[in-house]
């Protein structure tokens, strides 16, 4: 059975991390503005709550939303599972569905949701009992059959669905291209059957996601970069293979500053959301100032209980204020220009040439500067 990741404690304390300067006698504080516009949903705030199984408990979600959560997005429901309630009630499935679902049935999965009408009546109760909005989470290979339940998600509430697409092995496509085809196509299927706005979830392992983006503004509204996925780990007694899922390591959130900036310089029109390793509301600032319109946490809350998102937002309000910025929408006018390709290649050379000096002993490392590749400089 997969690890089971319990919730701490909630945390109580609300100190924002962005160190806190005393206004003079005769300023007077300014009343920013945390709203933000995520693919065409207006969120009191830009701090959203991703898929986990937190998500699924009542208390938690009233908890997330009165901390200030701008959105909650639901565990995942599986294609897996999608696929056996399209064989119960008289769908035909082609080959390849077919295949899977043979699969499936010799190797089941504990996942929390194994019947899609009982992910139906989860998303009907979050919705109604809910004063942010809720997106559904769809995660799968294909879209062959997420039409109909698309349709019905947004019947019973989602103000989106997010949908999350693994790929299939390489062997399954003759180039890239077609891959990338395969997702377009699946994200015009569900933009066709719903009409709340569809927001995409990928990972990192893509020829080029700015270019993709473009060619998903076909049917999504939005990208969520990135979507986890567990490590993969060798044991040197068994030379067998082993899944790891662990909670994304703190300050990580530099390694997709880049990939954002990249994204949205090159195609601004989709809108995006930022997800991995943001622990702070530094990171919150950052992942806006690199174009994102929405920061997605989840490990942060299992860590450090829903109250955390209030200490995100106090830290980002402290910011905008000693900026004199009024509000999240404000804030997106100040956003940093991307590197110029020369001081790129200028910064990747000097870094990749440079040696280390000095002396360094296991009480005394070496300290080391990195250039945004991550190589010594």
């Amino acid at each position: 059975m997969p690890a089971v990741i319990e919730c701490p404690r909630q945390i109580t304390a609300c100190e924002p991390r962005v160190p806190i300067s005393k206004p003079l006698s005769n300023e007077k504080p300014m009343n920013t503005q945390l709203s933000t516009n995520y693919g065409g949903l207006e969120l009191v705030s830009p701090v959203i709550v991703g898929a986990c199984p937190l998500t699924a408990q009542e208390s938690m979600r009233l908890a997330i939303a009165s901390a200030g959560a701008g959105a909650i997005v639901l565990p995942s429901l599986f294609q897996e599972e999608v696929l056996r309630w399209s064989k119960k009630i008289g769908v035909p499935l082609n080959e390849y569905d077919s295949e899977l679902a043979r699969r499936l049935d010799t190797s089941p999965a504990d996942v929390a949701f194994t019947d899609p009408d009982a992910y139906l009546r989860l998303v009907e109760q979050a919705c109604g009992q809910s004063p942010i909005p809720v997106i559904a989470s769809l995660n799968g290979f294909a879209a062959s059959h997420w039409v109909d339940i698309a349709g019905k998600l947004q019947q019973a509430g989602a103000a989106a669905i997010e949908l999350q697409i693994h790929r299939d092995p390489p062997g399954c496509y003759r180039d890239p291209r077609e891959m990338e085809d395969s997702i377009v196509e699946a994200v015009q299927l569900l933009d066709q059957a719903v009409s709340v706005p569809v927001f995409v979830k990928l990972g990192r392992e893509y020829t080029s996601v700015s270019h993709l983006a473009v060619r998903l503004l076909c049917g999504a509204q939005g990208m969520l970069l990135y979507g986890r996925v567990p490590d993969t780990d060798i044991t040197l007694d068994e030379l067998k293979l082993r899944t790891l899922w662990q909670l994304t390591p703190p300050g990580s959130v530099t390694q997709i500053l880049s990939s954002l900036m990249r994204v949205h310089a090159y195609c601004p029109a989709m809108s995006l959301a930022a997800s991995g390793g943001i622990s702070s509301s530094s990171d919150v600032i950052k992942v806006l100032l690199a174009g994102a319109d929405a920061a997605v946490i989840a490990s942060a809350v299992y860590r450090e209980g829903p109250n955390v998102i209030r200490t995100y937002l106090d830290g980002l309000r402290v910011f905008l204020q000693r900026h004199q910025i009024a509000s999240v929408r404000e804030l997106r006018e100040k956003r940093p220009v991307e590197f110029s390709d020369e001081q790129q290649r200028r910064d990747y050379r000097e870094a990749i040439s440079s040696r280390l000096s000095g002396e360094s002993t296991r009480d005394n490392p070496p300290t080391i500067t990195g250039d945004r590749y991550g190589h010594p400089a």
